[in-house]
């Protein structure tokens, strides 16, 4: 299942001692224990006047449905909001509506991508799912969110990045789909990574230089000593918790991570190929979206990807991308040749 909080991050929660978190280890315990079931276009005109003549604009709109689970661990839920509904008054709803049409404007704006499949704007989310839920999903056709525990997770609607990367894995399976085990599952996870941190940076109108490339800012309390999930500019530094332990991401291939846990280390080993994006945008500098999102995204949508792809054959399709699309001394080719080189997934670039 594609969850933001991974699983090896609930389990060291779930065994701490419940002196310091008793309401958030009881949590973390109870989500590790729900199973999760995996399971035409609307636009608007935009008119103007250019001299004498009426221009007219045509875009995309979405169809967005917010429903409120009531705590219970059932789907959909009860409806909650739809689309152009005034705001609730439910911070939970509202978030979650705000950051599907952030999203949807990101994919539209960067990449021309009509909603996750391409051809529609329908979007659904659930808020409120069971009690002290500490987690968000994709699970095949909706957005579902838990509300935290509100000792470590103190909830998920208020990050884009999370729900930016969760409604990912939509775009990723309706362009072919990555295998979710071993390297193309952490592909899977990292290009998941890649459209939360972008959309987040295209809603707040940042440059790479200027972004913090966290994935899930503001979803911890306080009290836990991290600022997210994961950093993709630098990659196992997002936290340092004396209960949630080390970030574990490496960004190096000399430091990939051999495990047969979280479906062979998909949350963990994205940390290498996120590193790589975050070189080739930073490189590049200006807006992410705009050329390394570019190709990133072009690569996805190819139709060329294997799903069982590894590090290495995402990094040279990625890299005959730039040449197709910059040409092959171009400074794209070059900065995406440069950073799966720096990151030690193919040979050193200058060697070639």
């Amino acid at each position: 299942m594609h969850a933001i909080v991974p699983p090896y991050l609930l389990a060291r929660l779930a065994a701490a001692p419940a002196e310091r978190f008793p309401h958030a280890v009881a949590a973390a315990r109870a989500t590790l224990a729900v199973p999760r079931a995996y399971a035409p276009m609307r636009a608007h005109l935009d008119l103007s006047v250019d001299g004498d003549a009426l221009v007219v604009s045509a875009a995309p709109d979405s169809d967005r449905l917010i429903s409120d689970a009531e705590n219970r661990e059932e789907l959909p839920g009860t409806p909650a909001r739809a689309e152009g509904a005034a705001p609730t008054g439910d911070a939970a709803v509202d978030e979650a509506y705000d950051g599907l049409g952030a999203t949807f404007t990101f994919l539209w704006d960067a990449f021309e991508r009509v909603g996750l499949d391409g051809r529609s704007g329908s979007l659904a989310a659930t808020v409120h799912y069971g009690r002290a839920y500490d987690n968000a999903f994709w699970d095949g056709e909706r957005m579902v969110f838990g509300d935290g525990d509100g000792e470590v997770f103190a909830g998920f609607t208020r990050s884009l990045s999370v729900i930016a990367h969760e409604l990912g894995h939509g775009v990723i399976e309706s362009a072919g789909g990555l295998d979710y085990s071993g390297q193309s599952g952490a592909l899977n996870e990292s290009i998941a990574d890649v459209f939360g941190a972008l959309a987040d940076q295209h809603h707040q109108g940042q440059t790479a230089d200027a972004a913090t490339w966290l994935i899930g800012a503001g979803i911890f309390t306080d009290a836990v000593t991290g600022s997210a999930l994961r950093s993709l500019a630098a990659p196992g530094t997002a936290y340092d918790d004396d209960v949630l332990g080390k970030d574990p991401q490496p960004s190096h291939m000399r430091d990939f991570v051999e495990t047969s846990g979280d479906n062979g280390g998909v949350h963990i080993n994205s940390g290498i190929p996120n590193k790589a994006f975050h070189l080739v945008a930073t490189a590049l500098g200006g807006y992410a979206w705009e050329r390394a999102g570019r190709i990133w995204y072009l690569t996805l949508v190819s139709g060329t990807l294997s799903t069982a792809a590894t590090f290495a054959q995402f990094a040279a399709a990625t890299a005959e991308t730039a040449v197709s699309e910059y040409g092959e001394d171009s400074e794209e080719a070059v900065a995406v040749r440069t950073a799966w080189a720096s990151v030690g997934v193919v040979e050193d670039a200058a060697s070639r």
